[in-house]
């Protein structure tokens, strides 16, 4: 097993110390360095500490040596594209860290900015933490088994003012949604 720590941490633009000072309780530089080379056994211990600092998950963090993962060759910057010295991994919507169940909505007709075929992957926040998520996209529950989708535009009390992307739309209310989906990425073939 090959672990990509090291990947993710230059991906994030970190150093060996800022990972180590991330981790909880924190570590030290040539500990972090020790793990990403393999001279340190990268225990399940380990493996939940430096991903809960890097905010992946655990299973990100080691991959099959077998295994082909996608490669960022480039970058678009303002001038056109731009080799990378060195490529490195690609982060996959499945990598995605932080806090909240991960749910994607599929697109089967157009709406507003969607295509059909897109994915839009989705962070589920409690809806008391609204308050993060005005003005972006969002999936609400509403009863019977339905939903809402549009912006998120207003949260007063226990009520969620929901603008659906089609033109000309009224805006949806939902009362005391159990969860919010907040929209975190796009997939789209092309």
């Amino acid at each position: 097993m090959i672990n990509r720590i090291r990947d993710i941490r230059k991906q994030k633009g970190w150093t060996l110390a800022d990972l180590a000072e991330a981790c909880v309780p924190p570590t030290t530089p040539q500990t972090v360095g020790r793990l990403e080379t393999g001279m340190r056994n990268l225990s399940l211990k380990w493996m939940d500490r430096i991903a809960a600092a890097l905010e992946v998950e655990p299973e990100v963090l080691v991959r099959s040596e077998n295994a082909e993962h996608p490669q960022v060759v480039a970058t678009l910057g303002r001038d056109g594209p731009e080799a990378l010295e060195t490529t490195r991994d690609a982060i996959l919507a499945t990598d995605l860290g932080g806090s909240g169940s991960l749910m994607v909505l599929t697109i089967d007709y157009p709406h507003g900015e969607y295509r059909p075929g897109d994915q839009l992957w989705l962070r589920q926040i409690a809806p008391e933490d609204a308050a993060r998520a005005v003005n972006r996209d969002v999936l609400v529950p509403k009863k019977a088994g339905r939903f809402a989708f549009g912006r998120l535009i207003d949260r007063q009390g226990s009520l969620v003012g929901i603008l659906p992307p089609g033109h000309g739309e009224k805006q949806q209310v939902v009362d005391g949604p159990a969860w919010i989906g907040v929209a975190e990425m796009l997939v789209r073939r092309l």
